[in-house]
């Protein structure tokens, strides 16, 4: 059985609970608390230098960090990783927008209000990220006045992805009431069978 470290209010790893879930695969939690620097215990770093969550032991010593790359690896031969070579270069595009032009303003902001509890020397970063959300928000929308889910017909990992940080945006400050494509979206994915929230009992 796969083990994988992580916080389970963290996106990133709920991107891979999401997963696993929805495509019956066994595995066991550990939960990583990265307040208290969890991360950069030299065990931990053994896992992944980069001292970041989730981190996914494969066993035999092999471990798997970055969210979107462990995605790839356990979405392989399944429905939510097309074969056609345009439809999985679609997801990595949707996947590196997510890295680059989403997480780094929606999951930033999210955290300062969030786990840091918005201190007075992070607000003025914290407004900072507000345009760039809403950017990301924006295009999102757009794309999806004419697309059910974000790559073909179904349900992809590019939606898992995009998915994990969105759905919780307004406790970043981000107010999705103007994104009405974006909300049609997000009641989609959570109707999806197999869907668990990110709240729960440690699995």
């Amino acid at each position: 059985m796969y083990k994988i470290y992580g916080d389970i209010l963290s996106g990133n790893c709920y991107k891979i609970r999401l997963l696993m879930q929805f495509i019956g695969l066994g595995y066991k939690w550990f939960h990583v608390d990265v307040l208290s620097g969890e991360t950069y215990t030299e065990e931990f770093k053994r896992m992944n230098p980069s001292a970041q969550i989730p981190v996914v032991d494969l066993g035999n010593d092999l471990y798997l960090w970055e969210s979107n790359a462990i995605l790839n690896y356990f979405a392989e031969g399944t429905e939510f990783l097309p074969r056609d070579d345009h439809l999985r270069a679609k997801i990595l595009q949707w996947q590196f927008f997510e890295q680059y032009s989403h997480e780094p303003y929606i999951a930033t902001a999210r955290y300062i209000h969030k786990y840091l509890g918005l201190p007075d020397e992070r607000k003025a970063e914290y407004q900072a990220k507000q345009a760039g959300g809403h950017k990301a928000l924006s295009v999102m929308n757009e794309h999806l006045d004419h697309q059910k889910y974000f790559v073909g017909d179904s349900m992809t990992i590019a939606d898992i992805t995009l998915y994990a940080y969105t759905h919780v945006a307004e406790e970043g400050g981000f107010e999705l009431s103007a994104y009405s494509n974006v909300i049609r979206w997000i009641k989609d994915f959570e109707s999806t069978s197999g869907f668990i929230k990110m709240v729960m009992e440690s699995p």
